[in-house]
This record gives structure tokens, C-alpha cells and sequence, in this order.
């Protein structure tokens, strides 16, 4: 097989006139152009150079040669080219799965983050729920996945996955605007006890959560309304339908008006909240891997500042 770089410095040596020349061109010495096109000589077995005691005229076969090599050239050059943007994760396909909320409020600024970095980037966008992303990233059908838990309902990530902190976020105590106890100073889990609730499917980790924080409380909430989509659920709120524990997260973009909020604390005294974390494989090679991560990170410190400023309608209080 021909040394493309050969071919290279062929064309440039019939396009500058001279070996000297070429070799000011490339970088070389004119002593190693004129050995690479002897070189090139005998690997194609055709005489390139008509050479005299001080110059080196290029024959039919080299313009010929120099000819056909410039495409081939060419396509090299932008094969290197993509080759280096995709090591540097400039270039290529990132595949990102994440959970609703999250894709909502946090992916699309860290997606905005990454392609003014590195703008011929394309990223792919599948939604799902903790088990499923976790399993998609197993597969290899997702390079990250944005996922959460709750430290009531402990979840343990796979040994073979990163699992990389983004921000805590804080539950809320939702109900609606002309709720009956929206007029007292002070009310918390407990004083809707026999309140109409309305949670995520049943199966969710939410809905675990939100089990585990009434019994504390000492009742069992009547959940009549499902919904693993907190617009939803917030709606249904603000139509007086029940109440709900609706994530930070859930209003970060702004939800207006309509309810009224209280943070909410364990029986413990700890901040009720879910943990948002994004995960990778370490095994996962791809360049755009460790700069998608860092994009979500960013973004998520930002929001994490956003959530923090914003404040419940009401003054916070615990659970019991």
C-alpha cells in the first residue's frame, strides 16, 4: 500500500516546483523529501523525476500521480480532522436519559451548555424512571442518565456505574389556595391526615417515600389521583382535588400561583428531599462522556442556587 505521506509530499513538491521548496513547505529537509519520493519511486515502480545535477523536474506519471492524489488527500485531512474533534469531544453522538422533571428543568440548559462548547455535537434525549435509566445505562443504550432517590427508600446504584451529585432537592407540602388550613399560623404533615392525597403510581419510589413519611406521622394517606408527572399533580392540587409532596424541582421554571407550600421535615427533623445524581459507565471511552457529565453539573449548580432562593408560601415545618 502507498505511504499517503508520501503521496502528500508529492503533490506538494509538483505543486511548488522544487524539493526544496516542498520541504520549506512541510517542514522537512530537502535531503528527506528527496528520500521519501525515492522511496515512493520504488513502490510504484515508476520513474517520478527527471533529475539534473541541480533540479528534479517532475515527469508525466508524478503530475499524473499528484493528480489523482489530491482527493485522496483531502479526505484524509477531514478524517483526521473529525477524528481529532471526536477525541476531543467536540464532535459526535452523546445519548442522555433522564427523568422527566429533570428534563424539564435541568437537561435543556446543560444540553445548551455543551453545544455552545462544542456546537457539532448531537445529543439524544430518552426519558424514564430510575430503573429503566439505570438499566438503559447498563445496556449500553444510554452514555449517562440523570436519575434520583429518596434517603427514606434507599437505592443502591450498580457497582459498575460513577454516580456523580448534582443537587438536593427539596420537598414541598402542597395544597391548594383556599385550603382550610392555609389559615392557621402553623400546620404541617400530620394536620392532612385525612386528606384526599394524590402521589405517583404506586410502585414509584415517590409514592414509597411519601408511605413511609405518613406512617411516621402516624396515618396512612388516602391516595386517590396518580400521576408520575408533577404538572399534573400540581394541577389537580390547585383545583382542591387533594394534596401532594411536590419536588423543588417540579416549580424551578415557575409554576404561578394557585397553592400554597411548606417544606416538610421527617420525623428525625431532616429535610424531606430526593437526591439527583447523574451515572456513567467508567468503561465507556467516548470523549463527550466526561464533557456531558460536567455540563450537567454545571447546570445543576445553577439551579441548585435558583431552588434555593426560591421560598415555600408558607413558613417551613415538620412533619409531626
Amino acid at each position: 500500500m502507498l505511504n499517503v505521506h508520501h503521496l502528500r509530499t508529492l503533490a506538494e513538491v509538483v505543486s511548488s516546483g522544487s524539493f526544496a521548496a516542498a520541504a520549506a513547505s512541510l517542514g522537512y529537509t530537502a535531503s528527506a523529501v528527496s528520500q521519501q519520493m525515492t522511496a515512493l519511486e520504488r513502490a510504484t515502480g515508476l520513474v517520478l523525476f527527471e533529475r539534473g545535477a541541480r533540479s528534479a523536474r517532475p515527469t508525466t506519471a508524478a503530475r499524473h500521480l499528484a493528480s489523482r492524489s489530491l482527493g485522496l488527500i483531502d479526505q484524509l485531512t477531514a478524517v483526521e480532522r473529525d477524528a481529532r474533534s471526536l477525541a476531543a469531544g467536540a464532535r459526535g453522538v452523546v445519548r442522555v436519559g433522564s427523568f422527566p422533571t429533570a428534563s424539564a428543568a435541568l437537561v435543556p440548559g446543560a444540553i445548551a451548555r455543551l453545544l455552545r462548547r462544542a456546537p457539532d455535537v448531537a445529543v439524544l434525549l430518552d426519558e424514564g424512571e430510575p430503573d429503566d435509566l439505570v438499566a438503559a445505562l447498563e445496556s449500553g443504550a444510554v452514555d449517562v442518565a440523570v436519575v434520583y432517590r429518596y434517603p427514606l427508600s434507599p437505592r443502591r446504584w450498580p457497582p459498575d456505574v460513577v454516580a456523580t451529585p448534582l443537587l438536593d432537592d427539596p420537598l414541598r407540602l402542597t395544597v391548594g389556595a383556599d385550603h382550610r388550613i392555609v389559615t392557621r399560623p402553623s400546620w404541617g404533615l400530620a394536620d392532612l391526615a385525612g386528606d384526599t392525597w394524590i402521589a405517583s403510581r404506586e410502585t414509584s419510589a415517590g409514592a414509597q417515600n411519601l408511605a413511609r413519611l405518613c406512617a411516621d406521622a402516624g396515618f396512612t394517606p388516602r391516595v386517590a389521583f396518580r400521576s408520575d408527572d408533577y404538572t399534573v399533580v400540581r394541577e389537580l392540587v390547585r383545583a382542591g382535588l387533594g394534596v401532594a409532596l411536590v419536588p423543588a424541582l417540579a416549580d424551578a421554571l415557575g409554576a404561578g400561583g394557585g397553592v400554597h407550600q411548606r417544606a416538610v421535615s421527617d420525623a428525625r427533623g431532616a429535610a424531606v428531599r430526593r437526591e439527583v445524581f447523574v451515572l456513567h459507565r467508567p468503561d465507556n471511552s467516548a470523549p463527550l462522556v466526561p464533557v456531558t457529565v460536567e455540563a450537567l453539573r454545571r447546570a445543576a449548580g445553577g439551579l441548585d442556587r435558583r431552588i434555593s432562593r426560591q421560598r415555600p408560601t408558607c413558613a417551613p415545618e415538620t412533619a409531626s
